[in-house]
């Protein structure tokens, strides 16, 4: 599992591609996908925050707090920009953070309300996802005019993910990093 400074430097325009639709309403904004008890998901809007550091959300006490507490696989979505059907998703797994410290900063940087019940997790990326479609910003690799444009990182580092509760066996690629082109039909 990489850290999210670990996966901006080895990919830095994919991460700043990320960053940006993460970001484009200002705060961070975007859909936490969370494994429930009984093993199906629930999605939630978040405010992620991405900093040097990692990349960091605030939980309140809720029913995706408990999950990421019980079982800390995520999925984060991108919100979609009004002007395209660009997208984003990193996922992974959620960590509390325990280090004092390191809550204190973040909380400060971000202006997370210090009389609200929440806590400070951390997301590992296992895999990241840009698509552009419509159009190509500089430095975007592959696709055709008009079409779209794909971009994934799996962190070679990552064990295979764990068989869930169906024991339906994953196995990851052996590719750490692709570029893939789409026609649009």
């Amino acid at each position: 599992m990489a850290s999210w400074s670990e996966f901006a430097a080895d990919e830095p325009r994919l991460a700043d591609g990320i960053r940006v639709l993460l970001q484009q309403y200002g705060p961070g904004f975007g859909y936490l996908a969370t494994v429930r008890a009984d093993g199906g998901p629930r999605v939630h809007p978040v405010s992620p925050v991405i900093t040097d550091e990692g990349l960091f959300c605030f939980i309140l006490d809720s029913p995706k707090r408990r999950d990421l507490e019980r079982d800390g696989r995520y999925a984060l979505h991108s919100f979609p920009p009004e002007e395209s059907d660009d997208e984003a998703y990193v996922a992974g797994r959620a960590w509390p953070v325990t280090d004092p410290a390191q809550v204190a900063r973040l909380a400060q940087s971000a202006r997370a309300a210090p009389q609200v019940d929440w806590r400070l997790f951390e997301f590992t990326v296992d895999v990241a996802m840009l698509a552009r479609r419509e159009h190509h910003g500089a430095g975007f690799p592959g696709g055709a005019p008009g079409g779209p444009a794909v971009q994934v990182w799996l962190d070679p580092h990552a064990p295979p993910a764990a068989a869930g509760p169906s024991s339906v066996p994953q196995t990851r690629p052996a590719r750490r990093s692709r570029d893939v082109q789409r026609s649009a039909a």
